[in-house]
């Protein structure tokens, strides 16, 4: 397998981060961070605890106005402007006294779209999602997958294409996690979705991604990025590989500075 750890330097960029440094109390976390999501990727971010990935995508999603550095969305300035793209924490966050229907078009209404029309948009997507059935059940009812299921769909409905997911499949057991994975690759790529997701978990990168981006030193930078070639979808014993193998083995070294 040829070497593919290499920097992009691609302008079909979707969403790009330019130079992005930001820190607190007079302590720099992340410095001078270049990322870029195309459309229809699935990007993952990869590094040691406390290396900034939260800070970065708090940065991305407009939450925090970066000490310098800009982020674009379709070439349009949006650094510090929250509302262009979805943010997905660990926790489902599903409010327990909504439906399942009302917890997923809750963003909707919030922006002020018509809630009847919104359920209808919601609604005609929870066959598509595995959710079918579920619109009148209440967060209570539904098992830790389909939650997940339930929080991917409010995600999608209230991005512009992009969402940002922040270690979604880390709650789940082992056989769930391997399900939702599959049906995450599935669905993202039918309803083209393009997303980056912080994930602690090598092999979920390797399986998911398109490319990753790895973040080491202090403060956190992009130390490398890895282009995972494999066509999609992938072979159903990928992860057995000795290709997989190959790209255990470049991440890891490079996670822990070899």
């Amino acid at each position: 397998m040829e070497q593919v750890i290499q920097m992009n330097t691609s302008t079909d960029k979707l969403l790009y981060a330019k130079e992005v440094s930001m820190g607190f109390d007079g302590k720099t976390i992340i410095e001078k961070i270049n990322i870029n999501l195309k459309e229809n990727e699935i990007v993952s971010l990869l590094g040691q605890s406390g290396i900034g990935k939260t800070t970065l995508f708090n940065v991305l999603s407009g939450l925090y106005i970066p000490d310098n550095g800009k982020v674009f969305l379709k070439g349009e300035d949006i650094t510090g402007k929250p509302g262009h793209i979805s943010y997905m924490l660990q926790k489902d966050l599903l409010l327990p006294y909504m439906t399942v229907l009302d917890n997923t078009v809750l963003p909707l209404v919030i922006k002020g779209e018509n809630k009847k029309k919104a359920r209808e948009r919601a609604g005609s997507l929870f066959e598509k999602f595995g959710l079918e059935g579920c619109e009148k059940k209440y967060p209570s009812q539904l098992s830790g997958g389909m939650r997940q299921r339930a929080a991917l769909l409010r995600t999608y409905l209230s991005s512009q294409g992009i969402a940002l997911l922040d270690e979604p499949f880390s709650a789940l057991d082992a056989l769930t996690k391997s399900a939702m994975q599959k049906w995450y690759l599935n669905i993202m790529q039918e309803i083209k979705l393009s997303t980056i997701f912080i994930t602690h978990d090598i092999d979920e990168a390797i399986l998911l991604s398109d490319r990753i981006y790895i973040m080491g030193g202090k403060p956190g930078k992009i130390i490398a990025e890895i282009v995972i070639s494999t066509a999609k979808p992938r072979p159903q014993d990928f992860n057995l590989s000795e290709e997989f193998l190959k790209y255990k083995k470049q991440i890891v070294e490079k996670i822990e500075g070899k």
